[in-house]
Order: structure tokens, then sequence, then C-alpha cells
């Protein structure tokens, strides 16, 4: 009767696995009333995110750490805060002058993962500009099961819209 139940459950976990999705994609967008260079040269430096970020604002005694030189590839911030923020570091790995600002989340807790983030900046016009600022990453199993069950647009999707909509207010001042 065990040697069933352990084949059964083998099943059912295997079934999860297949069926588990295996990326996720989460963006948002907003659009500022400021000039595209001014926009990118603020979004291009890791320590301005503290003035607009919405993690913290959840932890504002959170630890922080830069290295590297701020604004530029290599450019690493850590945190370690309360359990909404958890514990990571994010590190620029690319910047496309003026359009594109890439970098690596490797959060260490509450559970370790990795994901790559993105601010877009384009011109909307107007003296405007659109910002997009998302992320992605793969679920390994077994974390990909836990995917069925939550959904990480839902997840951090609101974060994201509050953090943009503090940047817009923050440079629209």
């Amino acid at each position: 009767m065990t040697v069933l139940l352990y084949i059964l459950a083998g099943i059912i976990l295997l079934i999860l696995a297949v069926i588990a999705p295996k990326s996720y994609n989460v963006s948002r967008s907003i659009e500022i009333s400021k000039p595209k260079s001014e926009v990118f040269e603020n979004l291009r430096f890791l320590k301005n995110q503290d003035a607009w970020s919405p993690w913290g604002k959840k932890d504002p005694n959170m630890e922080k750490k830069f290295t590297g030189t701020d604004g530029e590839v290599g450019a690493t911030s850590y945190w370690n805060g309360n359990k909404e923020v958890g514990e990571g570091e994010q590190e620029i790995t690319k910047i496309v002058d003026g359009e594109r600002i890439e970098s690596e989340l490797r959060f260490l807790k509450p559970w370790k993962s990795t994901s790559d983030a993105y601010l877009v900046t384009e011109d909307a016009g107007s003296g405007n500009t659109k910002v997009t600022w998302g992320f992605s990453g793969k679920n390994k199993f077994p974390t990909s099961i836990f995917m069925l069950f939550m959904n990480m647009d839902k997840a951090v999707g609101g974060d994201f819209e509050e953090g943009l909509a503090s940047l817009k207010s923050l440079l629209e001042k």
C-alpha cells in the first residue's frame, strides 16, 4: 500500500512538473512628462532607485550596500530587509545609452532565484518619455510547481505600478 502511495505521489508530481509554467515575464509602463535623456540619466543609477522603489517603502530600515561605479556595468546594489523585501542584489549587466538598462536580480531570501530586470525609455512625443520596467526569468523544478498557485504578474505587477508612479511624481516635480 505504501509503495502504491509513493508511485501515485510521483505520478502527480510528474504531471505538475510538466504543466507548471517554465518562465515568467512581468512589465509595466508609464509616461513621464520629461525628456527621454533626463529620465534615462536618472534611471541608470542604482542609488536613485531608493527614491522611488516600492520596496524601500516596505522597509525603510533595510541594509543597503553599493559596489562598483554606480551607473555603469558591474555596479551592484545589495539589500537585506524585512520579510517583505528579503535579501538579494541587483547588478547592472548592460546599458544601451539613452535606451535600456539591464540588470541581473539575484534573490537570496526568502528563496534563491535569479531574474533579468530591465528599464526601457522611449520617446513618447511632445517631450514625454515612456518608461517600461520589467523582469523575467525561468522557473526551475520544484519552484515551477509553486508557480501553478502563484501569479507572478499579480505578485509584483502592483509594485511595479507603484514604483513607476513614484518615479513619475519625483521626476515631474
